[in-house]
């Protein structure tokens, strides 16, 4: 008997489940042979069903809400894991503490020995514990709001999940208003990155996505204060989407833009040192930080790493100048730009990916969609280190993963050459 479209894509989340399942009960040996073999199983999973949904117009209401369960069911599995020992999630912790302690993130190291007494379980593994923190103030807003209701890591991690949870309803607001299936809700709530990273590891990217799809969803709705503001929380949050201002070009008022910007600013008055806008470990995130960052080594040969991180700007701008050409918003107006900046980026981890995890939803995507997967390996780093490797991602894990992402470009591209260009009304092929 030939299966149809729905129980293939109940298969693949059933598939997807258990993998996944299996993929959290060996989060504490991320990058080992249990879990990568695991994940990679979801990956491969998670693009077979992503074909289906690229192959059916529309799904079954029944499909999307069981869809939606079974994430439901990994998420929690992954929730209840604790994060890793030095994930930076016990960097959350640490700087929303120090906020209701009274000091400033952004001046204080957290292996100050002055500064013993302050530390508690979870933030004594913190990462990079010789640096301030690196993140922008609405960040560090929120670290503080959360860790002042419970200061812990999983409290931190339920409200990434919350997140998380809101955004998926915003997705299907937006895909019932835009006419496109529901079902492409769980090409977003599918994808093994989700599950990794905010329930699992915890990231805050998780909620500069939220603030980023609400301001598209604003934009198109044209609540152009609304879409205003949001975009420039979803920047205090990380600062990737900053390439993403050419899209709102004309689209939003002066006026509005002005108040976004009134109120990113105000955002940082808390934490300003003797007036000036303190940035932390930025500086030396750029200059010394790398990690899967092929474009980026190949330029610091031959250029300094701040006019390099300036070129992964200019790129991400360039390629939003390029498709604000349109008078339509599309979803891959907000994918591809900041694909493009992080292709040239000092670091490319796996949780940067999620920013484009909502507005991949088209075939012109397929290439990022492709990468959200093929960025997989890069989990074996981790295992490496707990063997007492260097902080070093093989060669070979590179070229798998962008050569994947590379060959999805260039048989998209292939396509659209080959494809006959329309004829207008009464033109007759000759």
């Amino acid at each position: 008997m030939k299966l149809t479209a729905e129980r293939r894509v109940y298969i693949f989340g059933v598939a997807l489940c258990v993998a996944l399942t299996i993929c959290s009960r060996n989060f504490g040996d991320r990058g080992g042979p249990s879990f990568m073999a695991s994940l990679t199983v979801a990956g491969i999973v998670y693009l077979l069903a992503i074909r289906e949904f690229f192959a059916t117009p529309k799904f079954a209401r029944h499909v999307v809400v069981a869809g939606l369960v079974l994430a439901g069911v990994w998420h929690i599995a992954f929730l209840r894991v604790p994060a890793g020992t030095d994930d930076d999630i016990h960097r959350y912790v640490w700087d929303g503490r120090l906020q209701r302690l009274g000091y400033n993130p952004y001046l204080v190291v957290p292996s100050d020995p002055a500064l013993a007494g302050l530390h508690t379980l979870e933030t004594r593994t913190l990462n990079n514990a010789y640096l301030p923190s690196p993140y922008p103030a609405g960040a560090e807003l929120f670290f503080r709001a959360i860790t002042a209701i419970h200061e812990s890591v999983f409290t931190l991690k339920v409200a990434f999940v919350v997140c998380d949870f809101v955004l998926v309803f915003i997705l299907l607001d937006i895909l019932r208003r835009s006419g496109q299936g529901a079902h492409w809700v769980l090409a977003y709530a599918w994808n093994p990155l989700l599950a990794v990273e905010v329930a699992g590891s915890g990231h805050i990217d998780i909620v500069g996505v939220l603030l980023l799809l609400l301001s598209a969803a604003a934009l198109v709705r044209r609540w152009r204060m609304v879409a205003a503001i949001t975009f420039g929380l979803a920047v205090a949050v990380k600062f990737l989407p900053i390439v993403l201002l050419p899209l709102y070009w004309k689209r939003v008022r002066l006026r509005d833009a002005a108040l976004a910007a009134i109120v990113v600013g105000l955002l940082y008055v808390p934490f300003l040192d003797h007036g000036r806008i303190p940035t932390g470990s930025l500086g030396t995130y750029v200059h010394s930080f790398r990690f899967n960052d092929p474009v980026f080594a190949a330029l610091e040969r031959v250029a300094a790493p701040r006019l390099i991180a300036g070129i992964a700007v200019l790129a991400g701008l360039l390629t939003a100048i390029w498709t604000r050409r349109k008078s339509a918003i599309s979803p891959g107006a907000f994918a591809w730009p900041m694909a493009a900046s992080l292709l040239c980026a000092p670091v490319v981890y796996p949780w940067y990916l999620l920013w484009m995890l909502p507005f991949l939803r088209s075939a012109s995507t397929l290439p990022i969609i492709i990468w959200t997967v093929s960025i997989i390996p890069t989990y074996y780093v981790w295992h490496l280190r707990s063997l007492g490797r260097p902080w070093l991602l093989p060669g070979w894990i590179m070229w798998l993963e962008y050569g994947c992402v590379a060959v999805a470009a260039a048989i998209i591209g292939f396509q659209r050459v080959k494809r006959p260009t329309s004829r207008r009304p009464g033109e007759t092929k000759t």
